[in-house]
């Protein structure tokens, strides 16, 4: 089988929503346009001017409940709508201090009650992602399958937040590609490094409640807590679910 772009997803406010994509332009150096814009800082959060490290942000490592948020996004208008099985929907405009107020009461219960509380939403002209880059992650389907059938569960692609699912490749194949460039449809991207995983994959994307233990999966399998790939954006282009994924010679 032919390896293939299989889902894309974003995550306009970082660890609160997800949103599928039918088709991106991916643009040179940057992530997923509008990926992670926004982020909530906490407030104990001391930030830095360009990107933070995502401990000064409220996340789903330690409010697992975030993990069952959605999103979609308006992007003219540049407002989110936000959903969760137990607060409704809420919609903002995360730039309007005007509604920070009534977002921070709707994400406020969904919060850890022994961290320290979201206080406000920031952007800094780039996708917070994880890494100090503006990076794209890359993960395989056929690894999931592999993890999922070693939990005796099948496990939701939503548990990892990646942007790019592939189809097609072995479990864990892309740890091969790292130091190399793959194109995805038009696009062309340089693996740059794994990515390790923390406690946010264990918790039910449906429900927002740990309910596996992905990570000791993960190292009893493997070795390690490593799934999935960050990749930089090196030739800008169009992608789509169907696309077909390949290396470069």
């Amino acid at each position: 089988m032919t390896a293939q772009l299989a889902h894309i997803f974003r995550h306009p406010i970082k660890s609160h929503g997800r949103e599928a994509l039918a088709s991106v332009r991916l643009s040179e150096g940057r992530c997923l346009p509008f990926d992670r814009l926004w982020a909530v800082a906490h407030a104990r959060a001391r930030l830095e001017d360009g990107w933070t490290p995502c401990q000064m942000f409220t996340r789903a490592a330690k409010s697992p409940a975030l993990m069952a948020i959605t999103a979609r996004l308006d992007e003219a208008a540049r407002r989110v709508t936000l959903a969760h099985p137990e607060r409704g929907e809420i919609t903002l405009s995360p730039d309007d201090p005007a509604d920070l107020p009534g977002f921070l009461d709707w994400v406020r219960p969904l919060c850890a009650p022994d961290r320290p509380p979201p206080a406000r939403i920031v952007s800094a002209g780039r996708g917070m992602t994880d890494s100090p880059f503006e990076s794209i992650s890359i993960l395989g389907l056929a690894a999931l399958r592999a993890l999922g059938q070693r939990l005796g569960r099948p496990l939701s692609p939503d548990r990892f937040r990646g942007n790019l699912w592939i189809e097609g490749i072995a479990p864990l194949e892309e740890f091969d590609w790292v130091g190399r460039e793959i194109t995805v449809g038009a696009a062309r991207l340089k693996v740059v490094e794994p990515i390790t995983r923390c406690t946010a994959i264990e918790a039910n994307p449906e429900t927002g409640r740990r309910d596996a233990p992905v990570l000791a999966a993960l190292e009893h399998a493997y070795g390690h807590q490593e799934f999935g790939v960050y990749a930089e954006v090196v030739e800008g282009g169009e992608i789509a679910p169907g696309d077909a994924v390949g290396l470069v010679a």
